[in-house]
Protein backbone atom coordinates (compact mmCIF):
# COMPACT_ATOMS: atom_id res chain seq x y z
CA UNK A 1 0.00 0.00 0.00
CA UNK A 2 1.54 3.28 -1.16
CA UNK A 3 1.48 6.16 1.32
CA UNK A 4 1.60 9.93 0.89
CA UNK A 5 3.76 11.36 3.68
CA UNK A 6 2.93 14.74 5.15
CA UNK A 7 5.58 17.48 5.14
CA UNK A 8 5.74 17.70 8.91
CA UNK A 9 6.26 13.93 9.26
CA UNK A 10 3.35 13.53 11.68
CA UNK A 11 1.53 10.92 9.60
CA UNK A 12 0.56 9.75 6.14
CA UNK A 13 -2.37 9.57 3.75
CA UNK A 14 -3.46 6.24 2.30
CA UNK A 15 -3.91 6.08 -1.47
CA UNK A 16 -7.01 3.91 -1.00
CA UNK A 17 -8.84 6.94 0.42
CA UNK A 18 -8.74 8.89 -2.87
CA UNK A 19 -10.13 6.68 -5.63
CA UNK A 20 -12.02 8.01 -8.59
CA UNK A 21 -12.61 11.76 -8.51
CA UNK A 22 -16.20 12.15 -9.71
CA UNK A 23 -16.94 15.75 -8.89
CA UNK A 24 -19.60 16.05 -6.17
CA UNK A 25 -19.97 12.24 -5.88
CA UNK A 26 -16.44 11.65 -4.64
CA UNK A 27 -16.17 10.56 -1.00
CA UNK A 28 -12.87 10.65 0.87
CA UNK A 29 -12.48 7.55 3.02
CA UNK A 30 -10.32 8.87 5.83
CA UNK A 31 -10.55 5.49 7.67
CA UNK A 32 -9.19 3.41 4.78
CA UNK A 33 -5.71 2.96 6.30
CA UNK A 34 -7.09 1.57 9.59
CA UNK A 35 -6.59 -2.22 9.72
CA UNK A 36 -9.86 -4.15 9.52
CA UNK A 37 -11.92 -1.13 8.45
CA UNK A 38 -13.46 -2.93 5.45
CA UNK A 39 -14.65 -5.79 7.70
CA UNK A 40 -16.46 -3.48 10.12
CA UNK A 41 -19.56 -3.31 7.92
CA UNK A 42 -20.85 -5.41 5.04
CA UNK A 43 -22.59 -2.39 3.50
CA UNK A 44 -20.98 -0.91 0.38
CA UNK A 45 -21.63 2.35 -1.48
CA UNK A 46 -21.81 1.94 -5.28
CA UNK A 47 -21.96 4.73 -7.85
CA UNK A 48 -23.69 4.60 -11.24
CA UNK A 49 -24.04 7.08 -14.08
CA UNK A 50 -24.26 10.80 -13.27
CA UNK A 51 -25.40 11.49 -9.69
CA UNK A 52 -27.05 8.13 -8.95
CA UNK A 53 -25.71 6.20 -6.00
CA UNK A 54 -26.90 3.08 -4.20
CA UNK A 55 -26.10 1.08 -1.08
CA UNK A 56 -25.74 -2.69 -1.26
CA UNK A 57 -24.94 -5.57 1.06
CA UNK A 58 -21.77 -7.62 0.55
CA UNK A 59 -23.27 -10.84 1.84
CA UNK A 60 -20.80 -13.06 -0.03
CA UNK A 61 -17.83 -11.44 1.76
CA UNK A 62 -16.16 -10.49 -1.51
CA UNK A 63 -12.90 -8.56 -0.88
CA UNK A 64 -13.72 -5.11 -2.30
CA UNK A 65 -11.76 -1.89 -2.48
CA UNK A 66 -12.60 1.57 -3.64
CA UNK A 67 -12.68 1.67 -7.45
CA UNK A 68 -13.70 -1.96 -8.08
CA UNK A 69 -16.38 -2.55 -10.74
CA UNK A 70 -19.12 -4.85 -9.43
CA UNK A 71 -22.37 -6.42 -10.62
CA UNK A 72 -25.23 -5.68 -8.22
CA UNK A 73 -28.82 -6.86 -7.90
CA UNK A 74 -31.48 -4.92 -9.85
CA UNK A 75 -35.12 -5.32 -10.85
CA UNK A 76 -35.01 -6.99 -13.29
CA UNK A 77 -31.55 -8.42 -13.96
CA UNK A 78 -28.35 -6.83 -12.71
CA UNK A 79 -26.59 -3.49 -12.93
CA UNK A 80 -22.93 -2.45 -13.19
CA UNK A 81 -21.41 0.13 -10.85
CA UNK A 82 -18.20 1.30 -9.17
CA UNK A 83 -17.43 0.90 -5.47
CA UNK A 84 -16.88 4.33 -3.89
CA UNK A 85 -16.91 3.59 -0.14
CA UNK A 86 -16.52 0.64 2.23
CA UNK A 87 -16.24 0.11 5.97
CA UNK A 88 -17.46 2.26 8.86
CA UNK A 89 -18.35 5.36 6.86
CA UNK A 90 -21.07 3.65 4.79
CA UNK A 91 -23.70 3.62 7.60
CA UNK A 92 -22.99 7.31 8.21
CA UNK A 93 -23.52 8.07 4.51
CA UNK A 94 -26.80 6.13 4.57
CA UNK A 95 -27.94 8.17 7.55
CA UNK A 96 -27.03 11.34 5.67
CA UNK A 97 -29.09 10.11 2.68
CA UNK A 98 -32.09 9.40 4.98
CA UNK A 99 -32.02 5.64 4.34
CA UNK A 100 -33.37 4.21 7.58
CA UNK A 101 -34.42 0.65 6.75
CA UNK A 102 -31.75 -1.89 5.84
CA UNK A 103 -34.29 -4.59 4.96
CA UNK A 104 -34.75 -3.39 1.37
CA UNK A 105 -31.03 -3.18 0.66
CA UNK A 106 -30.03 -5.39 -2.26
CA UNK A 107 -26.87 -7.44 -2.50
CA UNK A 108 -23.70 -7.51 -4.56
CA UNK A 109 -23.42 -10.49 -6.92
CA UNK A 110 -19.77 -10.46 -7.98
CA UNK A 111 -16.99 -8.42 -9.46
CA UNK A 112 -17.70 -7.56 -13.07
CA UNK A 113 -16.54 -10.08 -15.66
CA UNK A 114 -15.52 -9.34 -19.26
CA UNK A 115 -18.92 -10.60 -20.47
CA UNK A 116 -20.67 -8.16 -18.11
CA UNK A 117 -18.54 -5.28 -19.36
CA UNK A 118 -19.36 -6.07 -23.01
CA UNK A 119 -23.10 -5.89 -22.31
CA UNK A 120 -22.57 -2.74 -20.28
CA UNK A 121 -20.67 -0.99 -23.09
CA UNK A 122 -23.28 -2.00 -25.67
CA UNK A 123 -26.07 -0.58 -23.50
CA UNK A 124 -24.21 2.69 -22.90
CA UNK A 125 -23.62 3.13 -26.64
CA UNK A 126 -27.40 3.25 -27.24
CA UNK A 127 -28.15 5.98 -24.71
CA UNK A 128 -27.66 9.04 -26.94
CA UNK A 129 -29.68 7.70 -29.88
CA UNK A 130 -32.42 6.62 -27.47
CA UNK A 131 -32.61 10.10 -25.97
CA UNK A 132 -32.95 11.77 -29.41
CA UNK A 133 -35.64 9.32 -30.48
CA UNK A 134 -37.58 9.67 -27.21
CA UNK A 135 -37.62 13.46 -27.56
CA UNK A 136 -39.23 13.14 -30.97
CA UNK A 137 -41.84 10.72 -29.61
CA UNK A 138 -42.72 13.11 -26.76
CA UNK A 139 -43.05 15.94 -29.30
CA UNK A 140 -45.38 13.88 -31.48
CA UNK A 141 -47.59 13.20 -28.44
CA UNK A 142 -47.76 16.97 -27.67
CA UNK A 143 -46.34 16.51 -24.17
CA UNK A 144 -44.98 19.62 -22.44
CA UNK A 145 -41.79 17.99 -21.16
CA UNK A 146 -38.10 17.75 -21.98
CA UNK A 147 -36.17 14.48 -21.77
CA UNK A 148 -32.73 15.49 -20.53
CA UNK A 149 -30.91 12.16 -20.22
CA UNK A 150 -31.29 8.41 -20.62
CA UNK A 151 -29.50 5.76 -18.53
CA UNK A 152 -29.50 2.08 -19.46
CA UNK A 153 -29.11 -0.62 -16.86
CA UNK A 154 -25.90 -2.66 -17.00
CA UNK A 155 -27.55 -5.68 -18.65
CA UNK A 156 -29.60 -3.52 -21.08
CA UNK A 157 -33.02 -4.74 -19.82
CA UNK A 158 -34.12 -1.40 -18.36
CA UNK A 159 -33.82 2.29 -19.21
CA UNK A 160 -34.32 5.31 -16.94
CA UNK A 161 -35.58 8.48 -18.66
CA UNK A 162 -34.83 11.75 -16.80
CA UNK A 163 -37.24 14.54 -17.77
CA UNK A 164 -38.03 18.13 -16.83
CA UNK A 165 -41.56 19.52 -16.76
CA UNK A 166 -43.06 22.67 -15.25
CA UNK A 167 -46.50 21.09 -14.85
CA UNK A 168 -47.89 17.66 -14.15
CA UNK A 169 -47.56 15.44 -17.25
CA UNK A 170 -49.61 12.34 -18.07
CA UNK A 171 -46.98 10.16 -19.75
CA UNK A 172 -48.82 6.81 -19.64
CA UNK A 173 -49.15 6.76 -23.40
CA UNK A 174 -45.49 7.80 -23.71
CA UNK A 175 -44.35 4.81 -21.63
CA UNK A 176 -46.30 2.41 -23.87
CA UNK A 177 -44.78 3.89 -27.04
CA UNK A 178 -41.25 3.85 -25.58
CA UNK A 179 -41.59 0.23 -24.45
CA UNK A 180 -42.78 -0.83 -27.90
CA UNK A 181 -40.02 1.14 -29.63
CA UNK A 182 -36.97 0.14 -27.54
CA UNK A 183 -38.15 -3.27 -26.19
CA UNK A 184 -36.97 -2.53 -22.63
CA UNK A 185 -38.55 -1.76 -19.29
CA UNK A 186 -39.18 2.00 -18.89
CA UNK A 187 -38.77 4.10 -15.75
CA UNK A 188 -39.46 7.86 -15.68
CA UNK A 189 -37.72 10.18 -13.20
CA UNK A 190 -38.43 13.89 -12.91
CA UNK A 191 -35.54 16.21 -12.12
CA UNK A 192 -35.37 19.95 -11.49
CA UNK A 193 -33.65 22.71 -13.40
CA UNK A 194 -30.77 22.80 -10.90
CA UNK A 195 -30.18 19.07 -11.23
CA UNK A 196 -30.14 19.34 -15.01
CA UNK A 197 -27.57 22.14 -14.83
CA UNK A 198 -25.46 19.93 -12.56
CA UNK A 199 -25.62 17.09 -15.07
CA UNK A 200 -24.70 19.27 -18.05
CA UNK A 201 -22.12 21.42 -16.24
CA UNK A 202 -20.70 24.75 -17.35
CA UNK A 203 -18.81 27.88 -16.25
CA UNK A 204 -20.42 30.37 -13.89
CA UNK A 205 -20.11 34.18 -13.97
CA UNK A 206 -17.32 33.90 -11.38
CA UNK A 207 -15.16 32.05 -13.92
CA UNK A 208 -15.24 28.74 -12.05
CA UNK A 209 -17.18 25.52 -12.84
CA UNK A 210 -20.73 25.40 -11.55
CA UNK A 211 -21.01 24.41 -7.89
CA UNK A 212 -23.93 22.07 -8.67
CA UNK A 213 -21.68 20.12 -11.08
CA UNK A 214 -18.63 20.03 -8.78
CA UNK A 215 -19.46 19.44 -5.13
CA UNK A 216 -23.08 20.26 -4.25
CA UNK A 217 -25.31 17.27 -3.49
CA UNK A 218 -28.29 19.05 -1.90
CA UNK A 219 -30.17 22.01 -3.35
CA UNK A 220 -31.63 24.24 -0.68
CA UNK A 221 -34.29 26.81 -1.51
CA UNK A 222 -32.97 30.28 -2.34
CA UNK A 223 -35.06 33.41 -1.78
CA UNK A 224 -34.74 37.06 -2.66
CA UNK A 225 -34.48 37.89 1.04
CA UNK A 226 -30.92 36.58 1.04
CA UNK A 227 -30.06 38.98 -1.79
CA UNK A 228 -31.59 41.93 0.09
CA UNK A 229 -29.55 41.17 3.20
CA UNK A 230 -26.35 41.38 1.12
CA UNK A 231 -27.49 44.56 -0.69
CA UNK A 232 -27.26 42.82 -4.05
CA UNK A 233 -28.82 44.18 -7.22
CA UNK A 234 -32.36 42.83 -7.63
CA UNK A 235 -31.92 42.47 -11.39
CA UNK A 236 -33.11 38.98 -12.46
CA UNK A 237 -30.28 38.72 -14.98
CA UNK A 238 -27.67 39.07 -12.22
CA UNK A 239 -29.39 36.90 -9.62
CA UNK A 240 -30.31 34.01 -11.93
CA UNK A 241 -27.89 31.25 -12.84
CA UNK A 242 -27.66 29.04 -15.90
CA UNK A 243 -30.63 27.01 -14.66
CA UNK A 244 -32.82 30.18 -14.78
CA UNK A 245 -33.24 29.91 -10.99
CA UNK A 246 -31.69 32.01 -8.25
CA UNK A 247 -27.98 31.24 -7.82
CA UNK A 248 -27.20 28.75 -5.08
CA UNK A 249 -24.15 30.79 -4.03
CA UNK A 250 -26.44 33.58 -2.75
CA UNK A 251 -27.01 31.46 0.35
CA UNK A 252 -23.32 30.91 1.04
CA UNK A 253 -22.59 34.26 2.76
CA UNK A 254 -26.06 35.17 3.98
CA UNK A 255 -25.29 34.26 7.59
CA UNK A 256 -22.08 36.34 7.57
CA UNK A 257 -23.89 39.40 6.21
CA UNK A 258 -26.78 38.95 8.64
CA UNK A 259 -24.35 38.91 11.57
CA UNK A 260 -22.38 41.91 10.25
CA UNK A 261 -25.55 43.89 9.61
CA UNK A 262 -26.27 43.96 13.32
CA UNK A 263 -23.11 46.05 13.83
CA UNK A 264 -24.22 48.99 11.66
CA UNK A 265 -27.12 51.43 12.21
CA UNK A 266 -30.52 50.56 10.76
CA UNK A 267 -32.11 52.26 7.76
CA UNK A 268 -34.72 54.03 9.89
CA UNK A 269 -32.16 55.78 12.12
CA UNK A 270 -31.63 59.47 11.31
CA UNK A 271 -28.65 61.58 12.37
CA UNK A 272 -29.11 65.23 13.39
CA UNK A 273 -26.50 67.97 13.25
CA UNK A 274 -26.77 71.71 13.79
CA UNK A 275 -27.15 72.31 10.08
CA UNK A 276 -28.98 69.30 8.56
CA UNK A 277 -30.86 66.10 9.13
CA UNK A 278 -29.16 63.07 7.54
CA UNK A 279 -30.75 59.88 6.19
CA UNK A 280 -29.03 56.56 5.47
CA UNK A 281 -28.23 56.35 1.76
CA UNK A 282 -26.07 53.19 1.49
CA UNK A 283 -23.88 51.00 3.65
CA UNK A 284 -20.83 48.79 3.19
CA UNK A 285 -21.63 45.98 5.59
CA UNK A 286 -18.28 44.18 5.66
CA UNK A 287 -16.21 47.39 5.82
CA UNK A 288 -18.64 48.83 8.42
CA UNK A 289 -18.91 52.15 6.59
CA UNK A 290 -22.20 54.03 6.13
CA UNK A 291 -23.05 56.90 3.79
CA UNK A 292 -25.67 59.51 4.73
CA UNK A 293 -27.55 62.01 2.57
CA UNK A 294 -29.55 65.13 3.40
CA UNK A 295 -32.36 63.90 1.13
CA UNK A 296 -34.34 60.69 1.52
CA UNK A 297 -34.56 59.77 -2.17
CA UNK A 298 -31.65 61.36 -4.01
CA UNK A 299 -27.93 61.61 -3.11
CA UNK A 300 -27.35 65.10 -1.73
CA UNK A 301 -24.38 66.25 0.39
CA UNK A 302 -23.14 62.69 0.84
CA UNK A 303 -21.01 62.02 3.92
CA UNK A 304 -19.35 58.65 4.61
CA UNK A 305 -18.48 57.76 8.19
CA UNK A 306 -17.72 54.63 10.17
CA UNK A 307 -20.36 52.67 12.04
CA UNK A 308 -18.74 53.57 15.38
CA UNK A 309 -19.03 57.28 14.59
CA UNK A 310 -22.68 56.82 13.59
CA UNK A 311 -23.48 55.14 16.92
CA UNK A 312 -21.72 57.99 18.75
CA UNK A 313 -23.92 60.58 17.01
CA UNK A 314 -27.04 58.50 17.76
CA UNK A 315 -26.09 58.50 21.46
CA UNK A 316 -25.52 62.28 21.37
CA UNK A 317 -28.88 62.87 19.68
CA UNK A 318 -30.64 60.87 22.37
CA UNK A 319 -29.09 63.22 24.93
CA UNK A 320 -30.32 66.23 22.94
CA UNK A 321 -26.86 67.18 21.67
CA UNK A 322 -26.36 68.01 17.99
CA UNK A 323 -22.76 67.91 16.72
CA UNK A 324 -21.42 70.44 14.24
CA UNK A 325 -20.79 67.82 11.58
CA UNK A 326 -20.91 64.07 11.06
CA UNK A 327 -17.17 64.02 10.54
CA UNK A 328 -14.69 64.35 13.37
CA UNK A 329 -12.06 67.11 13.47
CA UNK A 330 -9.33 64.75 12.30
CA UNK A 331 -11.44 63.58 9.36
CA UNK A 332 -12.12 67.18 8.35
CA UNK A 333 -8.40 67.96 8.30
CA UNK A 334 -7.70 64.87 6.19
CA UNK A 335 -10.45 65.77 3.72
CA UNK A 336 -9.04 69.27 3.28
CA UNK A 337 -5.57 67.92 2.57
CA UNK A 338 -6.80 65.39 0.07
CA UNK A 339 -7.38 66.68 -3.39
CA UNK A 340 -10.12 64.92 -5.20
CA UNK A 341 -8.96 63.72 -8.61
CA UNK A 342 -11.62 62.60 -11.02
CA UNK A 343 -9.99 59.94 -13.18
CA UNK A 344 -13.00 59.81 -15.46
CA UNK A 345 -12.60 63.49 -16.21
CA UNK A 346 -8.94 63.01 -17.12
CA UNK A 347 -9.80 60.22 -19.50
CA UNK A 348 -12.64 62.02 -21.23
CA UNK A 349 -13.78 60.26 -24.37
CA UNK A 350 -13.93 63.54 -26.31
CA UNK A 351 -10.44 64.72 -25.35
CA UNK A 352 -9.13 63.92 -28.84
CA UNK A 353 -11.98 65.79 -30.54
CA UNK A 354 -10.83 69.11 -29.07
CA UNK A 355 -7.41 68.96 -30.72
CA UNK A 356 -9.02 68.01 -34.01
CA UNK A 357 -11.35 70.98 -33.82
CA UNK A 358 -8.38 73.30 -33.18
CA UNK A 359 -6.55 71.89 -36.19
CA UNK A 360 -9.62 72.36 -38.36
CA UNK A 361 -9.97 75.99 -37.22
CA UNK A 362 -6.27 76.66 -37.97
CA UNK A 363 -6.59 75.12 -41.43
CA UNK A 364 -9.68 77.21 -42.17
CA UNK A 365 -7.84 80.38 -41.20
CA UNK A 366 -4.89 79.52 -43.44
CA UNK A 367 -7.18 78.78 -46.35
CA UNK A 368 -9.04 82.03 -45.80
CA UNK A 369 -5.74 83.96 -45.78
CA UNK A 370 -4.66 82.34 -49.02
CA UNK A 371 -7.97 83.25 -50.67
CA UNK A 372 -7.61 86.89 -49.52
CA UNK A 373 -4.08 87.03 -50.97
CA UNK A 374 -5.29 85.71 -54.32
CA UNK A 375 -8.11 88.27 -54.40
CA UNK A 376 -5.62 91.12 -53.73
CA UNK A 377 -3.43 89.99 -56.62
CA UNK A 378 -6.45 89.80 -58.88
CA UNK A 379 -7.33 93.44 -58.04
CA UNK A 380 -3.80 94.57 -58.91
CA UNK A 381 -4.08 92.75 -62.19
CA UNK A 382 -7.37 94.54 -62.91
CA UNK A 383 -5.68 97.94 -62.47
CA UNK A 384 -3.18 96.95 -65.17
CA UNK A 385 -5.31 95.21 -67.77
CA UNK A 386 -2.45 94.80 -70.18
CA UNK A 387 -0.49 92.76 -67.62
CA UNK A 388 -2.11 89.36 -67.04
CA UNK A 389 -0.44 87.10 -64.56
CA UNK A 390 -0.25 83.53 -65.54
CA UNK A 391 1.38 80.67 -63.68
CA UNK A 392 3.16 79.48 -66.79
CA UNK A 393 4.64 82.85 -68.00
CA UNK A 394 8.27 82.90 -68.98
CA UNK A 395 10.80 85.81 -68.51
CA UNK A 396 10.67 86.88 -72.22
CA UNK A 397 6.89 87.27 -72.04
CA UNK A 398 7.22 89.49 -68.98
CA UNK A 399 9.77 91.76 -70.75
CA UNK A 400 7.50 92.16 -73.80
CA UNK A 401 4.64 93.19 -71.52
CA UNK A 402 6.78 95.86 -69.83
CA UNK A 403 7.97 97.27 -73.22
CA UNK A 404 4.37 97.57 -74.46
CA UNK A 405 3.50 99.53 -71.34
CA UNK A 406 6.33 102.03 -71.91
CA UNK A 407 5.27 102.57 -75.56
CA UNK A 408 1.73 103.34 -74.47
CA UNK A 409 2.98 105.87 -71.94
CA UNK A 410 5.13 107.60 -74.62
CA UNK A 411 2.19 107.83 -76.99
CA UNK A 412 0.05 109.35 -74.27
CA UNK A 413 2.73 112.03 -73.57
CA UNK A 414 3.02 112.91 -77.26
CA UNK A 415 -0.75 113.45 -77.50
CA UNK A 416 -0.70 115.76 -74.49
CA UNK A 417 2.17 117.84 -76.01
CA UNK A 418 0.31 118.20 -79.34
CA UNK A 419 -2.82 119.38 -77.54
CA UNK A 420 -0.82 122.06 -75.69
CA UNK A 421 0.73 123.36 -78.94
CA UNK A 422 -2.67 123.63 -80.59
CA UNK A 423 -3.95 125.58 -77.55
CA UNK A 424 -1.07 128.07 -77.81
CA UNK A 425 -1.65 128.79 -81.59
CA UNK A 426 -5.37 129.83 -81.24
CA UNK A 427 -4.87 133.06 -79.10
CA UNK A 428 -2.17 134.39 -81.50
CA UNK A 429 -4.59 134.30 -84.48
Amino acid sequence: MMEFKLHNGSGGLCCKSCGRQDKQLNTYDWLADIPGNADESELVEVQFKNTRKGYFRNSNKIPLEKGDIVAVEATPGHDIGVVTLTGRLVPLQMKKANIKSEADIKRIYRKAKPVDMEKYNEAKAREHSTMIRSRQIALDLNLNMKIGDVEYQGDGNKAIFYYIADERVDFRQLIKVLAETFKVRIEMKQIGARQEAGRIGGIGPCGRPLCCSQWMTKFNSVGTGAARIQDLSMSPQKLAGQCAKLKCCINFETAVYAEAQKQIPGKDIQLETKDNLYYLFKSDILARMVTYSTDRKIPANLVTISAERAFEIVALNKQGIKPDSLLTDDQRAEDEQKKVVDLAEQDDLTRFDKSRRRKKKGNNRQNAGRKDGNNGNQKKDDRQPNQKREGGQQPNQKREGSQNGQQNQNRHRQRQQQQKKQGDKKPQE
